[in-house]
């Protein structure tokens, strides 16, 4: 080993310790604020000199700990701190009483997955099955801070549980979103806000897709989780006639290849004709035997489901899904989810 391997070997060695101390600070903040929260709230309610403070407590507690050297304690953050302790006041109930020894402690690090800005964004939600969904997929496709706040924007959560059964909702809650079924990866609608096409511009299909190839990774995120990009214009013959498939995605957690045509104005049944084509001949001449069978997806401005569920064979893997260009109102998504959790 020369000097200059020296040198770099001891540089990335630095750099991968450092980054895991940072992460250990990180959580190590997660769980103190979970704490003062916990023991603000127990003081409220327990504390024989609650009455004398009233609502001045963390105004004084702020004082007192600033004082005393203690950083991130203004009044701001001891309220963030009691409201997440409220949010996940769950969590002490799987915990001993003495919160204070090292194995409690121990037990409480692990309940936690993200760092405290995840944990801020995150105590925003009202609706704990939610909140709960979010905090699983942040930590499992490790989500950046900015990408969560999408996410919750663009009403993911609600997107996927209107798009499947009413099962959906309690499992996506519990578990997060499980990849089993086509059916599991799919949305209506998908959102390309992130295309910045604006929706009352003229555009053609061959614009939207190369707006799409030039964001591709902001489109697979949207797409969700296994997908891998294959191809543009996937060109294939029959009878020395030539077709192209818009987009082929290559999804890994299903084993399957997944095709996307995109449409401008409303789906006809011409469209959903066309895209079994494309399906047959990949199932046919494509995918190997240890494949699962192809996955259509056609993403149109407009569709109407009755004509999909007429056109179509029941067990047919393909989907109609409409995209928007602009954020939808969450406000309507969370009403028509709501219509569907009542019934249980």
């Amino acid at each position: 080993m020369n000097l200059d391997n020296l040198v770099q070997v001891l540089s990335q060695t630095h750099s991968s310790l450092q980054q895991q101390a940072s992460q250990a600070v990180n959580f190590s903040l997660v769980v103190r604020n979970w704490l003062f929260g916990y023991y603000i709230v127990e003081f409220e309610q327990q504390g024989e000199d609650r009455a004398q403070y009233g609502s001045r407590l963390l105004t004084k507690l702020s004082e007192n700990l600033t004082s005393s050297g203690v950083p991130g304690c203004s009044t701001t953050n001891l309220k963030n701190c009691r409201l997440f302790y409220q949010a996940y006041a769950e969590i002490g109930q799987t915990l001993s009483d003495q919160l204070l020894n090292r194995l409690s402690l121990m037990e409480l690090s692990q309940q936690f997955r993200l760092s405290w800005s995840h944990y801020q964004i995150l105590m925003t939600l009202k609706n704990p099955a939610e909140r709960r969904f979010y905090e699983i997929e942040a930590a499992n496709n490790h989500w950046r801070v900015r990408e969560l706040e999408r996410q919750i924007a663009s009403a993911l959560f609600e997107r996927l549980a209107l798009s499947s059964d009413k099962d959906t909702v309690k499992r996506l809650a519990s578990q997060g979103q499980i990849i089993e079924s086509p059916r599991d990866a799919i949305k209506d609608p998908y959102i390309l806000e992130f295309l910045e096409l604006k929706p009352q511009a003229a555009y053609s299909e061959n614009e939207l897709e190369t707006a799409i190839i030039n964001k591709i990774e902001h489109f697979l995120l949207e797409l969700g989780k296994g997908f891998l990009f294959e191809s543009r214009q996937k060109r294939f013959s029959l009878d020395e006639e030539h077709f192209y498939v818009d987009l082929v995605f290559y999804n890994r957690l299903l084993r399957c290849y997944v095709l996307i045509d995109l449409k401008l104005d409303k789906l006809t049944h011409q469209d959903l004709g066309q895209m079994q084509m494309y399906v047959n001949y990949f199932d046919r001449y494509i995918k190997t035997p240890e494949e699962h069978p192809t996955i259509g997806i056609i993403l149109c401005k407009r569709k109407k489901d009755a004509l999909v569920e007429l056109t179509l064979p029941k067990d047919a893997n393909i989907f109609a899904s409409q995209y928007q260009l602009y954020l939808p109102s969450k406000e309507e998504l969370q009403r028509q989810l709501q219509e569907i959790t009542e019934e249980y």
